[in-house]
């Protein structure tokens, strides 16, 4: 492809995913295809000879996007948001268009230094106390990992990094806790069977208390504590784990700290959330997710630590062909992380605070928490459903009951949420708390407004009465 036809396919696409984002409430929210559906329609070998741009484009309209889940559409109520923003998507164009390598300081300066700007405008708008440093990830998942591996480096003397674990290390988290920590704790070497399951309270977080009981145990049986991980806005239930109690017995027993606010970290753009973060100077790592409720593209996860010595010590690696003559007085972010490449995901950061600035993010995740409690009082209101859980944030889990056991309810609310994604104009998930399934209702997207709020709670009411009539307790 020459100069002039990159220009003309530019423009064109542009042009589709202004339509796209213009015209996706008019799409069904998830892709309605069956498994191996969109495998069977692409070619088992590739093409011997190139295709003209022209077809490749078709194909994408007829064959790819019938089998794509609209994650920006106005009615995504599933999972968490995975934001974007006309200002992100022009700043990954840029960022593609670029093609950098951001591996160290001396292969992109603007990147490291953009990103080292941006992060500590990040602190500052969450109110993180200063001292801490940030760094940008792929996701959640990686930083987690960072955080364990970090952690095992400093409870072992940055031993296990040369001989590997020589005793057990014990982690503490709840069954509310993101999977991707038991999945860190796989791959940094502690074990599955060291991984503590603190019990929650009456609304899903973390009893202090219990955590204090199991560490002492593990002390008397010859363990060694080394990790907690609280959550701040967990996926069940966007439950707030108690930072101060639990950062406090942390310190006490010498364990790394870590919070996982994927979600809800960017509430703390707004000082009335800033609750969330009570007691986050006890906190050895911090992590967010900007791709998540803060209009920046996946994937763009925002890093903190207090040391950053730890961190660097635990990854870095100086083979001769890395090493530059500014070393010493740059930030090298290949050290920061388990990736020697890297992206130059500050960019989109940068376009999207200074498109939006602060209060305009503010007030975006107010008017999604105002549309959160809308709903929240509608289901607490109408006879035959209610709320199980506290909605701090964005999301509220709520069911069907009209007084039939729990089996049956749990059948009855299975059936509920099919019913109401089978409409395609909405798209809701489930959980289990406390042995109850829950739907929830997440209000994240850009595009959602009050009237789709209210057209899912319609949908939810409606919905409900076919599965009463059909699931009848008689």
């Amino acid at each position: 492809m020459d100069n002039s036809q990159f220009r003309r396919y530019g423009h064109e696409f542009v042009d589709w995913i202004a339509d796209y984002l213009e015209t996706i409430e008019k799409r069904p929210v998830r892709a309605v295809v069956s498994p191996g559906e969109i495998a069977a329609r692409l070619p088992a070998e590739p093409p011997e000879k190139a295709e003209r741009m022209e077809e490749i484009f078709n194909d994408f309209n007829k064959i790819i996007m019938p089998g794509m889940t609209h994650w920006q559409h106005p009615g995504w109520h599933a999972y968490f948001p995975a934001n974007n923003s006309p200002e992100s998507i022009l700043a990954e164009l840029l960022t593609a268009g670029i093609g950098a390598q951001g591996m160290s300081w001396v292969t992109s300066p603007a990147a490291t230094e953009l990103e080292d700007r941006v992060m500590e405008w990040l602190r500052k708008m969450i109110g993180l106390p200063e001292g801490f440093s940030g760094v940008i990830q792929d996701t959640a998942s990686t930083a987690t990992l960072c955080a364990l591996l970090s952690a095992r480096e400093r409870a072992t003397g940055f031993e296990a990094n040369e001989k590997g674990l020589r005793r057990p290390l014990t982690v503490y988290a709840t069954s509310e806790t993101h999977s991707s920590l038991e999945k860190g704790i796989k791959i940094a070497g502690y074990g599955r069977e060291n991984l503590r399951l603190v019990p929650v309270d009456s609304g899903f977080a973390m009893n202090p208390e219990a955590l204090q009981g199991a560490i002492l145990r593990d002390k008397a049986a010859g363990f060694q504590p080394a990790f907690v991980a609280a959550t701040l806005g967990t996926t069940s239930s966007s439950a707030i784990d108690p930072l101060k109690p639990i950062g406090e017995i942390a310190s006490r027993h010498g364990l790394w700290l870590h919070a996982d606010g994927a979600y809800g970290g960017t509430a703390a753009l707004c000082p009335e959330n800033r609750w969330i973060l009570d007691g986050a100077e006890k906190l050895d790592s911090f992590v967010f997710n900007p791709h998540k409720w803060m209009l920046t593209n996946f994937d763009c996860s925002a890093y903190f630590v207090k040391d950053p010595g730890t961190l660097i010590r635990t990854f870095e690696i100086h083979p001769e062909y890395l090493k530059t003559g500014v070393d010493p007085y740059v930030k090298n972010y290949r050290d920061w992380g388990i990736q020697l490449g890297r992206r130059f995901r500050a960019l989109k950061l940068w376009f999207v605070i200074r498109s939006y600035g602060v209060e305009g993010l503010r007030a975006f995740v107010r008017e999604h928490q105002r549309l959160a409690r809308l709903f929240r009082g509608w289901a607490m209101e109408e006879p035959d459903f209610e709320v199980l859980a506290p909605s701090p944030l964005g999301l509220v889990c709520f069911r069907l009951n009209d007084g039939r056991g729990e089996e049956a309810l749990n059948r009855l609310n299975r059936a509920l949420l099919d019913d109401i994604n089978a409409s395609g104009r909405v798209f809701l998930t489930h959980t289990v708390l406390g042995g109850r399934f829950a739907l929830r209702m997440v209000v994240g997207s850009r595009l959602t407004q009050e009237r789709h709020v209210r057209l899912a709670w319609d949908i939810v009411r409606a919905s409900g009465r076919r599965v009463k009539a059909e699931f009848s307790p008689a």
